[in-house]
């Protein structure tokens, strides 16, 4: 499917990890604090994709024009910083897909639009990053995903060319940007995706069920 292939990107949330029990979680914490119902895991879930905005429409409905969003926002982003990895995990086949690119020789990284205040520290703690060759998160670049600046950045970093990269994501922004980055583009139809969400409207050249998929691809 993708020929002379040198480095294979990767979005992080819904793609490569779990952590939608802890973002839910550190939402749904706001709600207990103010004596509030807890709300069910799998309502926060569909929304893990969209960070702090999605997490706060579902635990309050709230939007980013509210006039207290920014504060709830921040409230929820110290719940989150606090709990990170206590539940997140790594997608099943993802461990080994990773340890398949480092047999071939080909480096690999992380875009995503987690700002480096959480992605930092949440791939130098889980072990599945440490041959990682570079995170570029929301904030490395002036744009964040669906802009291609991160993905070139990180292509850049890699020191391969962005037509020689595939990107795999979970969402229609990470197809956006890896096309006009002018890379290779997976769909990672596994991953949150939002709520009836069709990957195959959303251009990329392949789609995979499963992480493992993703090897089979690469020639």
């Amino acid at each position: 499917m993708f020929s002379n292939v040198e480095a294979v990107l990767f979005d992080l949330d819904g793609t490569l990890i779990d952590s939608a029990p802890d973002l839910g979680a550190a939402a749904d914490k706001m709600r207990t604090d103010r004596g509030l119902a807890s709300l069910a895991a799998d309502l926060y879930r569909p929304m893990a994709g969209a960070g702090a905005r999605g997490m706060l429409g579902v635990a309050f409905g709230m939007t980013p024009d509210h006039p207290d969003y920014n504060a709830m926002r921040e409230e929820f982003f110290v719940n989150y910083e606090r709990r990170m990895t206590e539940l997140t995990y790594v997608f099943e086949g993802v461990a080994e897909m990773v340890a398949q690119l480092h047999q071939r020789g080909l480096p690999w990284g992380v875009v995503t639009n987690k700002s480096m205040r959480f992605a930092g520290p949440l791939t130098r703690t889980m072990p599945l990053f440490a041959t990682a060759g570079t995170v570029v998160g929301g904030d490395t670049t002036p744009h964040a995903k669906p802009h291609p600046a991160p993905l070139l950045e990180a292509a850049r970093q890699l020191g391969v060319a962005p037509h020689r990269c595939v990107y795999v994501g979970d969402d229609e922004r990470d197809v956006v940007a890896g096309l006009a980055a002018g890379m290779g583009t997976v769909a990672a139809a596994y991953g949150y995706l939002g709520h009836n969400a069709d990957t195959r409207q959303w251009g990329a050249q392949a789609h995979i069920q499963s992480p493992l998929e993703l090897i089979l691809l690469l020639q």
